[in-house]
């Protein structure tokens, strides 16, 4: 068994730009997040802090008590990834958003690092756990990425819980759409929710999952990056896995995924330098967001270029490690 205890080493961030300027990251097995975007302590009320933070250390708990056991890292980030589906604090699963027209329309992927295989979903609306769909499409399909009524139809035949499209409704996130219809926005949110994992097994497998209930008012059928291989998420054994949040049409546009990946195997960087080099990059282009990764020797990176980002990571033996805001 290569993985020991790690100290916990404290993430520190620039003022400006919030990506993590740490010299040494720690090391996990898993790591998560929950969305990046305008999560600042004043934005989040008191009352929901506490909920945030005990559901991402359930979600590395869970995850991390499959790897304890021997198992994938396909499985545990599919673990970790549910949990925070199964919470309305996510615009993920039960807490996805809602479209222009009024519905939830979901979007996964997962990715196996020792293979190469993926699986993709989107335009989910009456799936429990989009992430199964991703998952399912991994093993047991012969492509890639499904969508809508197909993606549906598959998930169904493969026995995965389907749900009337109520299970998704939270007060909270109409709100949100009715405001944003009623001043004709596009798409402003306070956070962006998406949720995300990545793995690291004992037999040093990489793994990597995304899922999210896109953007509030979307229209038109719009996809983000979430279920683009490359764009949102990405895992490659011996160089990283990737799970990025934030705005999607700029991760697409940049593939930042698997730029992240390519900077680490062709340009020989670390995965620190790499990802911050690429969040950094992206602000400049007008992109907001972050991601979370671990390479191959289980170092961990968690930069952002807004005010905050959910985000948490956990070692084999080690506490669950999360934070919140920029200064966390």
């Amino acid at each position: 068994m290569f993985f020991r205890y790690f100290a916990v080493i404290l993430f520190s961030f620039t003022a400006m730009s919030c990506i993590s300027t740490s010299k040494e990251a720690p090391k996990a097995v898993l790591v998560i997040h929950g969305g990046a975007g305008w999560i600042s302590k004043g934005n989040v009320p008191d009352s929901m802090e506490q909920a945030y933070i005990n559901t991402l250390k359930a979600s590395l708990l869970k995850g991390r008590a499959i790897i304890q056991k021997g198992g994938s890292s396909l499985d545990a980030v599919q673990i970790a990834i549910e949990h925070l589906e199964d919470s309305p604090l996510f615009n993920a699963g039960k807490g996805s958003v809602f479209t222009y027209n009024e519905t939830n329309e979901m979007d996964s992927a997962i990715m196996d690092g020792a293979t190469g295989n993926a699986g993709a979903a989107t335009g989910i609306a009456t799936i429990k756990n989009p992430i199964q769909v991703a998952r399912a499409v991994l093993d047991h399909s012969v492509h890639v990425f499904l969508s809508g009524s197909g993606a549906e139809e598959f998930a169904r035949e493969q026995g995965l819980q389907q749900v009337d499209s109520s299970y998704f409704f939270t007060q909270n996130n109409f709100d949100k759409l009715l405001k944003a219809k009623a001043s004709m926005e596009e798409i402003k949110q306070d956070k962006l929710g998406t949720v995300g994992a990545v793995a690291l097994d004992q037999n040093g497998n990489l793994a990597a999952g995304t899922s999210t209930g896109g953007m509030t008012n979307k229209r038109y059928g719009r996809i983000g990056d979430v279920p683009v291989i490359g764009a949102g998420t990405y895992a490659e054994n011996g160089v990283c896995g990737i799970s990025a949040t934030g705005h999607g049409e700029y991760f697409i546009r940049y593939v930042v995924a698997h730029d992240i990946a390519a900077r680490i195997k062709y340009a020989n960087q670390s995965i620190q330098n790499a990802a911050s080099d690429v969040i950094a990059a992206l602000k400049a282009k007008g992109g907001l967001g972050g991601v979370i990764g671990l390479d191959a020797q289980g170092n961990v990176v968690m930069p952002f270029n807004t005010k905050g980002m959910f985000r948490g990571y956990i070692s084999l033996e080690g506490e669950p490690v999360v934070a919140l805001y920029g200064a966390d």
